[in-house]
Protein backbone atom coordinates (compact mmCIF):
# COMPACT_ATOMS: atom_id res chain seq x y z
CA UNK A 1 0.00 0.00 0.00
CA UNK A 2 1.36 3.39 -1.02
CA UNK A 3 0.00 6.85 -0.25
CA UNK A 4 1.87 9.94 -1.44
CA UNK A 5 0.81 13.51 -0.64
CA UNK A 6 2.10 16.26 -2.94
CA UNK A 7 2.30 19.61 -1.19
CA UNK A 8 3.50 23.06 -2.16
CA UNK A 9 2.33 26.51 -3.08
CA UNK A 10 -0.41 26.91 -5.68
CA UNK A 11 1.17 26.79 -9.11
CA UNK A 12 4.03 24.53 -7.96
CA UNK A 13 2.91 21.79 -10.35
CA UNK A 14 1.35 19.35 -7.90
CA UNK A 15 -1.41 18.31 -10.29
CA UNK A 16 0.77 18.12 -13.42
CA UNK A 17 3.48 16.14 -11.66
CA UNK A 18 0.93 14.05 -9.76
CA UNK A 19 -0.85 12.89 -12.92
CA UNK A 20 2.45 11.93 -14.57
CA UNK A 21 3.87 10.31 -11.44
CA UNK A 22 0.70 8.29 -10.88
CA UNK A 23 0.96 6.89 -14.42
CA UNK A 24 4.65 6.06 -13.91
CA UNK A 25 4.01 4.30 -10.61
CA UNK A 26 0.68 2.66 -11.49
CA UNK A 27 -1.17 4.53 -8.73
CA UNK A 28 -4.50 6.34 -8.70
CA UNK A 29 -4.33 10.14 -8.80
CA UNK A 30 -6.60 12.33 -6.67
CA UNK A 31 -6.59 16.13 -6.78
CA UNK A 32 -7.98 17.19 -3.40
CA UNK A 33 -9.59 20.37 -4.77
CA UNK A 34 -11.34 18.41 -7.54
CA UNK A 35 -12.42 15.80 -5.01
CA UNK A 36 -13.93 18.52 -2.82
CA UNK A 37 -15.73 19.98 -5.83
CA UNK A 38 -17.18 16.60 -6.80
CA UNK A 39 -18.37 15.89 -3.23
CA UNK A 40 -19.90 19.33 -2.64
CA UNK A 41 -21.01 19.97 -6.25
CA UNK A 42 -19.51 23.45 -6.04
CA UNK A 43 -16.22 24.96 -7.14
CA UNK A 44 -13.53 25.76 -4.60
CA UNK A 45 -14.09 29.41 -5.50
CA UNK A 46 -17.82 29.09 -4.68
CA UNK A 47 -17.05 27.37 -1.37
CA UNK A 48 -14.54 30.11 -0.49
CA UNK A 49 -17.14 32.78 -1.29
CA UNK A 50 -19.98 31.08 0.59
CA UNK A 51 -18.11 29.79 3.64
CA UNK A 52 -15.05 32.05 3.79
CA UNK A 53 -11.56 30.64 4.16
CA UNK A 54 -12.17 29.17 7.65
CA UNK A 55 -15.24 27.27 6.43
CA UNK A 56 -13.40 26.04 3.35
CA UNK A 57 -10.44 24.86 5.46
CA UNK A 58 -12.79 22.78 7.61
CA UNK A 59 -14.21 21.11 4.49
CA UNK A 60 -10.68 20.58 3.18
CA UNK A 61 -9.59 18.92 6.43
CA UNK A 62 -12.59 16.58 6.37
CA UNK A 63 -12.00 15.62 2.72
CA UNK A 64 -8.26 15.12 3.35
CA UNK A 65 -9.12 12.56 5.98
CA UNK A 66 -11.49 10.87 3.56
CA UNK A 67 -8.99 10.55 0.69
CA UNK A 68 -6.32 9.40 3.15
CA UNK A 69 -8.27 6.14 3.48
CA UNK A 70 -7.56 5.36 -0.19
CA UNK A 71 -4.72 2.98 -0.98
CA UNK A 72 -2.14 3.11 -3.74
CA UNK A 73 -2.80 6.76 -4.42
CA UNK A 74 -1.07 10.04 -5.12
CA UNK A 75 -2.95 12.98 -3.61
CA UNK A 76 -2.33 16.52 -4.82
CA UNK A 77 -3.28 18.85 -1.97
CA UNK A 78 -4.23 22.51 -2.02
CA UNK A 79 -1.44 24.99 -1.35
CA UNK A 80 -2.71 25.74 2.14
CA UNK A 81 -3.68 22.20 3.13
CA UNK A 82 -0.51 21.42 5.15
CA UNK A 83 -0.76 24.72 7.03
CA UNK A 84 -4.09 24.33 8.78
CA UNK A 85 -5.18 22.25 11.74
CA UNK A 86 -2.94 19.19 12.12
CA UNK A 87 -3.04 18.36 8.41
CA UNK A 88 0.74 18.10 7.92
CA UNK A 89 1.19 15.75 10.86
CA UNK A 90 -1.82 13.76 9.64
CA UNK A 91 -0.39 13.36 6.11
CA UNK A 92 3.02 12.35 7.43
CA UNK A 93 1.38 9.72 9.64
CA UNK A 94 -0.63 8.31 6.74
CA UNK A 95 1.83 8.40 3.85
CA UNK A 96 4.85 10.07 2.30
CA UNK A 97 4.80 13.84 1.87
CA UNK A 98 6.58 15.50 -1.06
CA UNK A 99 7.09 19.26 -1.17
CA UNK A 100 7.43 20.67 -4.70
CA UNK A 101 9.55 23.74 -4.01
CA UNK A 102 9.49 26.65 -6.48
CA UNK A 103 10.93 30.19 -6.22
CA UNK A 104 8.79 33.30 -5.74
CA UNK A 105 9.59 34.74 -9.22
CA UNK A 106 8.71 31.47 -10.95
CA UNK A 107 5.48 31.06 -8.95
CA UNK A 108 4.57 34.65 -9.83
CA UNK A 109 5.06 33.95 -13.54
CA UNK A 110 2.99 30.77 -13.38
CA UNK A 111 0.18 32.26 -11.29
CA UNK A 112 -0.07 35.53 -13.23
CA UNK A 113 -1.45 33.46 -16.11
CA UNK A 114 -4.24 31.78 -14.14
CA UNK A 115 -4.91 34.08 -11.18
CA UNK A 116 -8.52 34.63 -12.26
CA UNK A 117 -9.36 31.06 -11.28
CA UNK A 118 -7.66 31.31 -7.88
CA UNK A 119 -9.88 32.84 -5.16
CA UNK A 120 -6.99 34.24 -3.12
CA UNK A 121 -5.27 35.85 -6.13
CA UNK A 122 -7.90 37.05 -8.55
CA UNK A 123 -7.76 40.80 -7.71
CA UNK A 124 -3.98 41.23 -7.40
CA UNK A 125 -1.70 42.98 -9.91
CA UNK A 126 1.73 41.45 -10.61
CA UNK A 127 3.53 43.33 -7.82
CA UNK A 128 0.81 42.52 -5.28
CA UNK A 129 0.86 38.92 -6.45
CA UNK A 130 4.62 38.65 -5.93
CA UNK A 131 4.35 40.25 -2.46
CA UNK A 132 1.50 37.90 -1.53
CA UNK A 133 3.45 34.83 -2.68
CA UNK A 134 6.60 35.93 -0.83
CA UNK A 135 4.71 36.64 2.42
CA UNK A 136 2.59 33.50 2.24
CA UNK A 137 5.56 31.25 1.42
CA UNK A 138 7.41 32.68 4.40
CA UNK A 139 4.45 31.82 6.67
CA UNK A 140 4.11 28.34 5.19
CA UNK A 141 7.81 27.48 4.97
CA UNK A 142 7.96 25.58 8.27
CA UNK A 143 4.96 23.46 7.32
CA UNK A 144 6.19 22.73 3.80
CA UNK A 145 9.72 21.87 4.85
CA UNK A 146 8.50 19.16 7.24
CA UNK A 147 7.86 17.05 4.15
CA UNK A 148 9.58 13.70 3.85
CA UNK A 149 10.95 14.78 0.45
CA UNK A 150 11.72 18.37 -0.55
CA UNK A 151 12.09 18.54 -4.33
CA UNK A 152 13.16 21.57 -6.40
CA UNK A 153 10.50 21.87 -9.13
CA UNK A 154 11.62 25.11 -10.75
CA UNK A 155 11.87 24.01 -14.39
CA UNK A 156 8.38 23.03 -15.51
CA UNK A 157 7.69 24.72 -18.82
CA UNK A 158 7.07 21.68 -21.02
CA UNK A 159 5.59 18.23 -20.78
CA UNK A 160 9.16 16.91 -20.98
CA UNK A 161 10.05 18.93 -17.87
CA UNK A 162 7.07 17.48 -16.01
CA UNK A 163 8.07 13.96 -17.08
CA UNK A 164 11.66 14.56 -15.92
CA UNK A 165 10.44 15.70 -12.51
CA UNK A 166 8.05 12.73 -12.23
CA UNK A 167 10.84 10.31 -13.21
CA UNK A 168 13.23 11.79 -10.65
CA UNK A 169 10.58 11.67 -7.93
CA UNK A 170 9.72 8.09 -8.80
CA UNK A 171 13.34 7.08 -8.21
CA UNK A 172 13.46 8.95 -4.89
CA UNK A 173 10.18 7.45 -3.71
CA UNK A 174 11.04 3.95 -4.95
CA UNK A 175 14.30 3.90 -3.04
CA UNK A 176 12.96 5.76 0.00
CA UNK A 177 15.61 8.46 -0.20
CA UNK A 178 15.04 11.80 1.47
CA UNK A 179 16.41 14.45 -0.87
CA UNK A 180 16.35 18.00 0.43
Amino acid sequence: MKRIFLIGFMGAGKTSVGVCLSKNMGLTFVDLDHYIESRYLKSVQQLFTEKGEPGFREIEQKMLREVATFEDVIISTGGGTPCFFDNMEFMKAHGTTVYLKVSVPELTNRLEICKGTRPLLKDKNKEELMDYIRETLLKRKNNYEQADVVFEAEAMETDTDVLSIANALEKILHYGSDRR
